[in-house]
């Protein structure tokens, strides 16, 4: 097996090459609802709207539709809200306690549902979400606890329960070793690089099924000069994307 040797990296964080990423996951979408959970997905949103994708609609979480620099474009009524989540018009990446071979994912226990060890958020709005409109993940530490066999319990669904769901698509998963999607025969979930000082064993090691790995396993884009800039120095000038990959 060979894999693409990476260009000089500079300083650029392991973090930042995770932005791009999660920005990617948006490509091409047109004017659909953006719906990103968590620090490194929300800036991936901003840079998406800022560079490639300047058609992707954000909100505020709530009600209304913003600019990339949060500044309040439109109102986003609850009722409109629900045509674009169930009519495939948003894309939303979520998070994920769990996900399996299929992309099926759990965020509400860890064990028997009737008796967990650990419960976590619930089940909330995963179901209508994976089956109604395109959906990613973003894991921001890859292990074996979190790509498991089989999840506890299926939130999010996979590829393996989504027969006849006409809008249900993973495009994506993003975590701080590599980025993965269903592009294979049986919908299992295949690497599709990794990034820059990640090798395919360690992805290997820290995935608790088998992945489908290429011949060849590029790195992950490297963001450019001008993606840098606005990374750094307008959509995340705090650096809070340091938090969840401090890499």
């Amino acid at each position: 097996m060979s894999e693409a040797t990476p260009a000089a990296d500079g300083v650029v964080s392991r973090a930042e090459y995770c932005v791009v990423a999660c920005a990617e996951a948006w490509r091409g979408g047109g004017e659909i609802l953006a719906s990103p959970m968590g620090l490194v997905p929300s800036a991936g949103a901003r840079l998406a709207t800022r560079t490639f994708a300047p058609d992707l609609l954000l909100t505020d979480g709530e009600a209304m539709i913003t600019g990339p620099d949060g500044t309040v474009e439109g109102w986003l009524p609850y009722r409109k809200h629900l045509e674009l989540v169930t009519g495939g018009r948003r894309h939303v990446m979520m998070g994920a306690s769990q996900i399996d071979r299929y992309g099926n994912q759990n965020i509400s226990c860890i064990g028997d549902w009737a008796k967990p060890v650990r419960q976590l958020l619930g089940v909330r709005g995963a179901p209508v979400n994976t089956l109604n409109n395109p959906t990613s993940y973003w894991i921001p530490k890859h292990s074996r606890r979190v790509f498991v066999e089989k999840v506890d319990m299926v939130c999010g669904v996979g590829y393996d329960r989504a027969a006849g769901a006409p809008y249900h698509r993973i495009p994506r998963v993003v975590s701080d070793l590599g980025v993965f999607d269903f592009a294979t025969p049986g919908r299992t979930m295949r690497l599709v690089s990794v990034h820059p000082g990640v090798t395919v064993e360690q992805v290997r090691e820290a995935t608790g099924f088998d992945l489908v790995i290429p011949d060849e396993v590029p790195y992950t884009r490297r963001p450019s000069a001008a993606e840098l800039r606005l990374i750094r120095e307008v959509i995340d000038p705090g650096n809070t994307r340091a938090r969840e990959v401090p890499l």
